[in-house]
């Protein structure tokens, strides 16, 4: 009788409720902390992006006070003081006009690439910024100076439309669906048209946007081949 003593107290009704309640919590904890890490993520990403914007117009500022001497500082093709251009360059302008025309995609799509991940964005902007920067010094015509945020624009989208499909992340390859449609037709400027326009710096800036989708996604692909591998293995 002892031993059925003890297992009627093991189904006590108010102990499962105890127990469920005290497994329900982590539960709740997890949830709220996701949620929390969330608006974080959205208030990094936002004050990121708003500060790298202001930036643009404090530096422009400056510029159109001294007779546009920063633009100098600009990426110089083949030139080795002209190196120096490739830190500079994205974040100044010819012109007011130049950055107003800048300043919506600069917002919109800095804004989602931060959002795939705080390091993540800054990382896939370093690499767009030196591949653009590069590939403006080693192919730019002659005797002409390169500035502008429009290579990381570049950089931005196809990093948007390509470490969704690399990474075979559903949600982003919906947001990369939708940059396509609001933004896609801006890339027809990798092609030469404009000679006033660094199309140079549009493609090389488009080109760093799937390596850093390649390189940032490699995880995501790491995982996805061992998962395959196991599916595939032979059962014992």
């Amino acid at each position: 009788m002892g031993g059925g003593s003890g297992m009627g107290s093991s189904f006590d009704p108010d102990r499962i409720a105890r127990l469920r309640g005290q497994l329900a919590k982590p539960t709740a904890a997890s949830g709220a902390g996701g949620s929390a890490a969330l608006k974080l993520l959205w208030q990094r990403a936002i004050a990121l992006t708003l500060g790298f914007t202001a930036l643009l117009y404090g530096v422009e500022g400056v510029n159109s006070v001294t007779n546009n001497e920063l633009d100098n500082a600009g990426v110089r093709p083949r030139s080795e003081e002209g190196l120096v251009g490739i830190l500079f360059a994205p974040v100044l302008h010819a012109n007011w006009g130049h950055l107003f025309g800048n300043t919506l995609p600069v917002i919109v799509l800095g804004l989602l690439a931060l959002l795939t991940g705080i390091g993540r964005g800054l990382t896939a902007t370093a690499i767009i910024w030196v591949i653009a920067g590069l590939g403006q010094w080693l192919t730019a015509p002659a005797n002409s100076v390169s500035v502008g945020a429009s290579v990381l624009v570049f950089g931005w989208l196809t990093y948007l439309l390509c470490w969704g499909w690399f990474s075979r992340n559903v949600l982003q390859i919906a947001v990369g669906l939708a940059v396509l449609v609001l933004y896609g037709s801006i890339l027809w400027g990798v092609l030469p048209g404009n000679p006033q326009i660094s199309w140079q710096g549009h493609l090389f800036g488009a080109i760093g946007g799937v390596v850093a989708g390649w390189v940032l996604s490699s995880n995501e692909r790491r995982h996805r081949r061992g998962a395959d591998a196991d599916r595939l293995a032979p059962q014992g």
